[in-house]
């Protein structure tokens, strides 16, 4: 599903160079969940930012199932990861201004999917948030919100579930259930899911765990 080669990164930061990413090579196969773990500016972001087509590697090549990503152009680039991939941050990133239904029925609407709300509805209220659907994220609890994000990041139904500390700004129960929830998903529609976390907890609902150190890959933990 997912094959990145030789990924290298590099920030001109104030003059300097900045290698992020110095090298990264992975095989992720169709319908597993893993971690990718290390210590706070190891490149973790960069390293799911560029896999999920966020950002260009400066090196390097990314296929999705068996398309070139790094070779497409900013406007192809949009279209196929509103389409194949879904994304959910440590901050939510909600639009205030807008309601659950609003927020999670968006990605649809830009796809051109007449059922958008619908479908918003039928995942809102599979996520057990049916009663809250026309609430503002300034009127959800944290955890939520973040159960909004996750219904915002599926439903497309993308191939690929990108996690960037996801339970970061969550209480342990909190954090218990966004994770068991993106394992169910995992599980239920065969979503490859990724997530970076400094959770060794929320590691071990992983398949495997990509030890990332000083922008390369230390080892691989299977769970």
């Amino acid at each position: 599903m997912i094959k990145a080669e030789n990924i290298k990164k590099i920030y001109q930061t104030n003059g300097d160079r900045v290698l992020a990413l110095k090298g990264i090579s992975l095989n992720i196969e169709k319908g597993l969940m893993v971690a990718v773990m290390g210590p706070s500016g190891s490149g973790k972001s960069t390293l799911l930012h560029i896999l999920g087509g966020i950002d260009y590697p400066t090196e390097g090549k990314v296929e999705i199932d068996d398309v070139d990503i790094t070779n497409l152009k900013d406007k192809q680039l949009a279209e196929f990861r509103n389409k194949n991939i879904g994304f959910v941050f440590q901050f939510h990133y909600l639009l205030p201004e807008f309601t659950a239904l609003e927020n999670v029925s968006l990605p649809a609407y830009l796809a051109g999917d007449k059922n958008a709300e619908s479908k918003a509805v039928a995942i809102l209220t599979k996520l057990n948030l049916k009663d809250r659907i026309n609430h503002k994220p300034s009127q959800l609890s944290g955890g939520e919100q973040q159960r909004v994000a996750i219904a915002r990041a599926i439903i497309n139904n993308p191939k690929v579930l990108i996690a960037d500390e996801p339970t970061g700004n969550l209480d342990s129960q909190n954090a218990k259930n966004v994770i068991m929830l993106i394992k169910e998903l995992n599980e239920s529609f065969d979503m490859t899911v990724i997530i970076a976390t400094h959770d060794v907890e929320i590691a071990k609902y992983c398949d495997y765990i990509y030890h990332i150190k000083d922008g390369m890959i230390e080892g691989i933990e299977k769970i």
